[in-house]
């Protein structure tokens, strides 16, 4: 299949790979792959840098996988939802709140609920998606001149590639999904990062975090697949845990630009791990 160069990522997400596809594709194992999986989806970079034939995607956050939903199967009724926001202070903070009404959320469409969280996305400040323990967006208006908000060429590229290939949304516990995987499916795992210190922890894009137990589950699932002969590559932040966790595998230390930060003389590289249980 033929990789169109406008599917790319239609959110920013917190750690995405953009910056880091060229390093982690020399990085995956030689010759084709029956079959891709990526249980940490996120904002896909990988995804639409790779636009594999057959693919398992997935990711604990539901509202960020009826976006993928809508983008897949409602795509112009999402560019036309799309049009009725407007990048003001007044609206950012109205939509924002629509979650707060449990009663009158749940009644909303699919496609209204995604156009609400590219908005979010598009005009929140750092472009961060964030949630409180209630699970609620409470990330702050950004305050950008034009954002694009409607990205319509890109949103049609992303539905283009989700209809020709073979693509298996879901949004379930990342474990049940690599359960399933066979032989011969290549796997990314892209989790929420070990802090590389207290104040440093960014866990929010669902509600619960992911702890250092979580990450001890992570492994022992990443074991699994090494049991079974499936081939994995994760992504982690460089902390001494993580090394710990992995040192049976390969580990290729390589660095990256963080943004997440508020200040901005905090942001820069950082180093981070990339783990493979092959060669």
């Amino acid at each position: 299949m033929r990789k169109n160069k406008l599917a790319v990522p239609f959110v920013k997400w917190v750690g995405g790979k953009r910056q880091l596809l060229d390093v982690l594709t020399d990085l995956m194992p030689e010759g084709s792959i029956k079959s891709y999986c990526e249980p940490f989806v996120g904002g896909g970079a990988m995804l639409f840098h790779l636009q594999p034939g057959i693919a398992y995607v997935n990711d604990i956050n539901s509202e960020l996988i009826n976006v993928y939903s809508v983008i897949k199967d409602s795509v112009d009724e999402l560019i036309n939802e799309l049009s009725n926001f407007e990048n003001e202070p007044e609206v950012f903070y109205d939509v924002r709140g629509w979650d707060r009404d449990k009663i009158r959320y749940s009644s909303l469409s699919n496609i209204k609920r995604a156009a609400r969280i590219i908005f979010l996305n598009k005009t929140c400040f750092n472009g961060l998606y964030r949630v409180n323990n209630a699970g609620e967006f409470n990330s702050p208006f950004g305050y950008y001149r034009n954002p694009n908000i409607i990205n319509a060429p890109v949103l049609r590229a992303v539905s283009h590639y989700l209809n020709s290939a073979k693509i298996y949304l879901s949004s379930v516990d990342y474990s049940e999904v690599l359960a399933k995987l066979e032989k011969g499916t290549f796997v990314y795992l892209d989790p929420p990062y070990d802090p590389v210190s207290d104040s440093a922890s960014f866990t929010g894009y669902t509600r619960g975090g992911f702890s250092r137990n979580e990450q001890i589950r992570l492994r022992e699932c990443c074991d699994d697949l090494s049991r079974r002969g499936i081939k994995f590559m994760l992504s982690n932040s460089a902390t001494n845990f993580i090394m710990g966790q992995y040192s049976e595998y390969n580990i290729t230390l390589v660095k990256a630009k963080r943004a997440v930060n508020s200040a901005g003389d905090k942001r820069g590289d950082v180093e981070e791990v990339v783990v493979r249980n092959y060669e």
